[in-house]
Order: C-alpha cells, then structure tokens, then sequence
C-alpha cells in the first residue's frame, strides 16, 4: 500500500477561504434566525431567507469540499461566490437592520474569497 493518498497541507488561501465560508455560514444561520423572530414580512421576507438558506448551505458545502479536496471544489467555490453575492444583496434590501448588514458584509468577504479559490484552480 503506498501513500499516495496523503493529501498536501492545503495552501494559505485555501485556509482563509474555509474560514471565510465557515463565518459566512455561522451569520447566515444567525440572520436566519434573526430573521424568524421579527414575525410575518411577506414576500420580501421569504426572498431573504430562501437567500440565507442557500447561502448557508451552499458554505458549508464548499467547505467541506476544499478540506477534502473534491475535484468539483472549484467549481463549488463559484457557485457559492454566486450564491454569496445574491444573499448579501437580499441582505441590503433591510438596510435598517444592523445584523442584515453584518450579514452582507460577511457574505461580500466569503464571494470575493470563492471567486479567487474559484480562478486559482481553475
């Protein structure tokens, strides 16, 4: 049996772009269940939080992907810049909300984080 199997340590960027992803799941789940708690919003409200639940899932999928050196990682990392960048503009629909723009600001950070993991492996 020979060890090709090992996996390299993953790279800086790789590293940041889980954390990125991880934090950006964690403000998702956070924002979802701010979002909750303020009762019946209709429409928009639904728009938001079908946002933050693709966000959120979509993360930690790509996470998970990066640490165990899926193939499809790359391509992963942009679909979830995609999904990212839709949350964090459902996000700014509630300017008002400070934990909406905590949000967004988190997901702004984890796209711009995926698009680059997304080029690089390109």
């Amino acid at each position: 049996m020979t060890q090709t199997g090992t996996m390299a340590p993953m790279s800086k960027a790789m590293q940041d772009c889980v954390a990125a992803c991880m934090s950006c799941h964690t403000m998702c789940e956070e924002t979802m269940s701010s979002c909750m708690s303020m009762g019946s919003g209709g429409q928009d409200r639904m728009q938001i939080m079908r946002a933050l639940i693709d966000c959120s899932e979509m993360t930690r999928m790509c996470a998970d992907m990066m640490m165990r050196r899926s193939p499809l990682a790359a391509e992963m990392s942009a679909m979830c810049a995609r999904a990212c960048d839709m949350c964090a503009q459902a996000c700014m629909s509630m300017p008002d909300d400070p934990q909406m723009i905590r949000c967004a600001e988190s997901c702004r950070r984890c796209a711009e984080m995926c698009r680059a993991m997304a080029g690089a492996s390109a």
